[in-house]
C-alpha cells in the first residue's frame, strides 16, 4: 500500500494557494490608492518611481544578515590538501619503501586539475613489480577525494610488500595519499621511508576523511567551474570552455581569498546569493512603493530552495541570474521615468539605462542564458516610447519626441552594444595569458588574442547546438512549470541518508504560475504596465527553453523565480488595496508557509543527514521523480 502522507503534506499548499488565490480573484472593486493614477486609462508603465526610505533598513538587514548565517553555515570544508606532488611528464614516478613489510588493501587520494591516471605498483623485493591497474584522475576526480580500487576488479597482491612506485600517465598534480592496510587501518608516514620530493603526498594527513562527501570535494558541475577558475590563477589554457569567463573569474576570487578548499570556490557564488536579497528588495520597494511587500518578496527569496541550492554550489548560473535581476530592475527605473518632471536630473534615466546595459554585459560575459533576457529588455525599451511617441504626439510634440527618440537609440547603441561587447572581449583576458601572450593592455589588441575569443564563440555555439548528452535528471520546460522533475546534484544513499536537489519551493513555483496568469489578466484587463513589465520577464526567459531541442534542466527555470516572486508581489499589493483589514493575514500566511516549507525541505537542500523515513513520508511529494 502506497504512503499517503506526503500527498497529504502537499494536498494541505495546494487547498491553501487555492483559497488564496480565490480570494484574489473574487469580483471586488479595489479601494481608491494614492497610487491611483499609476493605472492609466490607456496601457503604459506607470511615471512614478517610489524610493527607499530609513523604514527599509531593518526589515531588509535582518532579512539579509539572517539568511547569509544560513547560507554560509556547512557550505564546506575551509580546508583541503593544497601542496603537490607535480608529476612533470608522461614516465615521472616516485618510489615508497615501507619500514618493515606491509599489505595494501587501498589508497585514498585528493587530485588535482590535471588529467590522465596512474600507475601504481607494489613489490616485496624492490625487482619484482606488481600493478593492481590504472588509478584514475579523470576530469570528474579532479579537486576531490578518490578511492582506489575503485572495485573489486582490481586489487593489491595479499602479500605483504615493502615498496611502492606510483607512475603518472602525463603532467599530473597529486596532493594527498592516504594507504590503508589489510585491516582497513591508515599506514601512518612514519612507518614509510618518504624522499624529500613525495613530502607533499604526506604533509596533511590530518584533512583526509573518512569518505568522500560534497563538504570536502567538488561535485556536480563544480568539476569544470570551481577547476577552471583555478586554472585562471595558474594562468593556463582552461578545461571548461563551453561557457564565457567572468563567471569562472569572479569564482576565482573566492579560491584566492579562502584557498582551492570547497568553501573557497563556493564563497563568491553564496555571497552573491545574499546580494540577491537587497537587489530583488530595491526591486519590490521600486516598484510597489510598500516596505511590507519588498520585505514579503524578499522572504520568499530567501525561503525558495532553487536560489539556495543554486548559490551553494560552484556553477556560474547564481552570476547570470543576479545580472538579469539589476538589468530588469534597472530598466524599470528607465521605463518608469517622468520625462515632464521639471526637476529630473537630465542624466538620471541614462544613467539607468548605461547600468542595464552594464549588467547585460556582466551578465552575458557569465552566461549565454543571459542573452534571451535582453529580448525582454529591447521590447520594454520599444514599449515605453511607443506609450511615450502616443502621449508627446498628442499634445503636439511630436518634433520634439523624434529627436528624443534618435537620441536614445544612439546612447542604447552605447550601452547595449559597445559597452557589452568591450567587457566580453576583455573578459577573455586569462585566455591569452593561458596561451602565452604575457597579459596586459596590449594583448588585447593582438591579432592571436582576437582569434581566441572568435574561436571560443565557435565552439560554444557548436557544442551547445550538438550536445545530445542524456541524463537521469533532465527535465522539459513544462515540466519547471510545476515542480515535477528536480535534478539530483548529490547523493549519499545511506540510513540516515545525504542528497540535495535544486527545485522551487512549491508554494513559490505554484503560487507564482498562477499569478502570471493573472499578470496577463491585469495587462488586458486594468491596463497595468506593472503587470505587463513582469510578464515580459518572465516568458523572455522561459520562451527561449522552449525552441531549444538540446537536453535541459530544472536549474534553467532559476531566472524566471524572480519574475515568478515579483508576479505574487502584484498580488499582493492588490489584495493591499482591495481588502486593507485582511490581506496582511493572507499575505503574511503565504510567506510563513514558504518558510515553513523551506524548514521542512532544508535536509533535502543541504544534504545533512536524515532518516530516510522522514524524506520518504514527509518529501516525496511526487514519488520517484522528486529525488529527495
Amino acid at each position: 500500500m502506497p504512503n499517503i502522507t506526503p500527498y497529504a503534506v502537499m494536498a494541505i499548499f495546494i487547498l491553501f494557494l487555492a483559497f488564496f488565490f480565490i480570494a484574489y480573484f473574487r469580483r471586488r472593486e479595489e479601494l481608491p490608492s494614492p497610487e491611483a493614477f499609476e493605472l492609466p486609462v490607456r496601457l503604459g508603465f506607470p511615471k512614478r518611481l517610489h524610493r527607499m526610505e530609513r523604514s527599509d533598513v531593518l526589515p531588509l538587514a535582518l532579512i539579509t544578515i539572517l539568511y547569509a548565517i544560513v547560507g554560509y553555515w556547512g557550505l564546506g570544508d575551509t580546508d583541503a590538501p593544497d601542496s603537490y606532488l607535480t608529476f612533470e611528464q608522461g614516465g615521472a614516478s616516485v618510489e615508497l619503501e615501507f619500514k618493515e613489510p606491509v599489505s595494501i588493501s587501498s589508497f585514498m587520494y585528493f587530485s588535482g586539475v590535471y588529467t590522465n591516471s596512474y600507475s601504481p605498483e607494489v613489490s616485496a623485493d624492490g625487482e619484482n613489480w606488481t600493478s593492481p591497474g590504472e588509478m584514475g584522475q579523470k576530469y570528474s576526480d579532479v579537486l576531490r577525494w578518490n578511492k582506489y580500487p575503485e572495485d573489486s576488479e582490481s586489487s593489491f597482491p595479499e602479500e605483504p610488500v615493502r615498496f611502492l612506485r606510483i607512475t603518472a600517465g602525463s603532467k599530473l598534480d597529486l596532493a594527498e595519499l592516504a594507504i590503508y592496510d589489510a585491516n582497513g587501518l591508515l599506514i601512518s608516514p612514519d612507518r614509510i621511508i618518504i624522499p624529500p620530493e613525495a613530502a607533499p603526498l604526506f604533509d596533511e594527513q590530518e584533512l583526509i576523511p573518512e569518505k568522500y562527501t560534497f563538504e570536502n570535494s567538488t561535485y556536480f558541475d563544480e568539476i569544470y567551474h570551481a577547476r577552471t577558475a583555478y586554472e585562471h590563477i595558474l594562468g593556463i589554457w582552461p578545461y571548461e570552455i563551453s561557457h564565457p569567463p567572468l563567471g569562472k573569474l569572479i569564482i576565482s576570487l573566492g579560491i584566492s581569498a579562502f584557498g582551492l578548499n570547497p568553501f573557497g570556490w563556493r564563497f563568491m557564488g553564496t555571497l552573491f546569493g545574499v546580494l540577491m536579497l537587497p537587489a530583488l528588495y530595491i526591486f519590490l520597494k521600486n516598484m510597489f512603493g510598500k516596505t511590507f511587500i519588498a520585505a514579503l518578496g524578499t522572504t520568499l527569496l530567501a525561503a525558495d530552495f532553487m536560489h539556495f541550492v543554486q548559490t551553494r554550489i560552484s556553477t556560474i548560473d547564481t552570476y547570470a541570474v543576479i545580472f538579469i535581476m539589476l538589468m530588469y530592475l534597472f530598466m524599470y527605473r528607465f521605463v518608469t521615468t517622468d520625462y515632464d518632471d521639471p526637476f529630473l536630473p537630465k542624466y538620471k534615466p541614462l544613467l539607468n539605462l548605461f547600468l542595464s546595459g552594464l549588467c547585460f554585459g556582466l551578465g552575458a560575459a557569465s552566461k549565454w542564458v543571459v542573452i534571451y533576457g535582453v529580448a525582454g529588455l529591447a521590447l520594454m525599451w520599444l514599449l515605453f516610447w511607443i506609450f511615450r511617441g502616443r502621449d508627446m504626439i498628442a499634445v503636439g510634440r511630436g518634433g520634439h519626441f523624434a529627436r528624443s527618440l534618435l537620441a536614445n537609440i544612439a546612447w542604447c547603441i552605447l550601452f547595449f552594444i559597445v559597452v557589452p561587447c568591450v567587457i566580453y572581449y576583455v573578459s577573455y583576458c586569462q585566455y591569452g595569458i593561458g596561451k602565452g601572450l604575457g597579459g596586459g593592455l596590449k594583448m588585447l589588441f593582438e591579432r592571436e588574442y582576437f582569434d581566441i575569443v572568435i574561436s571560443n564563440q565557435k565552439f560554444m555555439f557548436t557544442y551547445h547546438r550538438d550536445v545530445e548528452s542524456s541524463h537521469p535528471y533532465a527535465s522539459t520546460w513544462y515540466m519547471w512549470l510545476v515542480n515535477a522533475r528536480p535534478i539530483l546534484y548529490y547523493l549519499d544513499w545511506a540510513d540516515p541518508k545525504s542528497a540535495f536537489s535544486a527545485f522551487l519551493n512549491p508554494i513559490i513555483c505554484w503560487g507564482g504560475l498562477v499569478a502570471m496568469v493573472a499578470m496577463g489578466i491585469r495587462t488586458v484587463k486594468n491596463r497595468d504596465g506593472r503587470a505587463l513589465f513582469i510578464l515580459i520577464g518572465y516568458l523572455s526567459q522561459l520562451v527561449p527553453w522552449i525552441l531549444v531541442p538540446r537536453e535541459t534542466f530544472a536549474y534553467h527555470y532559476f531566472p524566471s523565480l524572480i519574475f515568478l516572486i515579483l508576479a505574487l508581489c502584484h498580488v499582493f499589493d492588490t489584495l493591499g488595496r482591495r481588502d486593507p483589514v485582511m490581506w496582511k493575514k493572507w499575505v503574511c500566511s503565504y510567506a510563513a508557509l514558504a518558510v515553513l516549507l523551506f524548514i521542512m525541505f532544508y535536509p533535502a537542500l543541504t544534504g545533512i543527514y536524515v532518516s530516510r523515513f522522514y524524506t520518504d513520508t514527509f518529501l516525496k511529494w511526487f514519488g520517484t521523480a522528486w529525488p529527495v
